[in-house]
């Protein structure tokens, strides 16, 4: 998926639900009803089921923000290596392909456990930039904290997360992973 790719996901029929709908996302909608969960490896069951309990009728966006590094593999190659091997021999190629299908199938077992109709969004780039400005008209952020588990207050969050709490221009729940 590309920097800002959405993806529309059927859910399947249940005798809770009915028939299977699909839900296309916030540009149909409010985006002010819009809750933005942010996906991270260690962190998304938690986020997932807050978002369950706390938003059951409210639209939900699952973003999930790959970082820079793949970049770095690609420089590093070029730059130590580049110079007369061959591109395809570029290990940054196969890191890309792997963290491509790796957040694909973090946010497709996260959609899962929501169990219903959401958006998928795939982002790259510096996370807390990134969550920042996807939760710019949202009307709720869920993310998990990411520090130190036993020292509650500031440092029970991460870098990133400590950023997108300062930023964010919506209300933002934490939860415990």
């Amino acid at each position: 998926m590309s920097e800002a790719d959405a993806v529309t996901v059927p859910m399947p029929d249940s005798p809770e639900t009915g028939p299977s709908e699909t839900w296309t996302g916030p540009s149909g909608t409010d985006p002010k009803g819009t809750v933005l969960v942010w996906i991270t490896e260690s962190t998304w069951p938690a986020c997932v089921d807050a978002a369950r309990e706390r938003a059951p009728h409210d639209a939900v966006v699952l973003l999930h923000v790959s970082d820079d590094e793949v970049a770095a593999a690609h420089h590093a190659y070029e730059g130590l290596l580049g110079r007369g091997h061959r591109p395809e021999r570029d290990p940054g190629a196969r890191l890309e392909a792997l963290s491509g299908t790796a957040a694909a199938d973090l946010l497709e077992a996260a959609a899962h456990r929501l169990g219903r109709p959401c958006e998928l969004l795939d982002h790259h780039g510096r996370a807390e930039h990134e969550v920042v400005r996807a939760a710019a008209d949202a009307a709720l952020l869920i993310c998990a904290r990411d520090g130190e588990r036993g020292h509650p207050g500031p440092h029970s969050l991460g870098r990133a997360t400590r950023f997108v709490v300062d930023h964010a221009e919506c209300p933002v729940l934490l939860v415990w992973p």
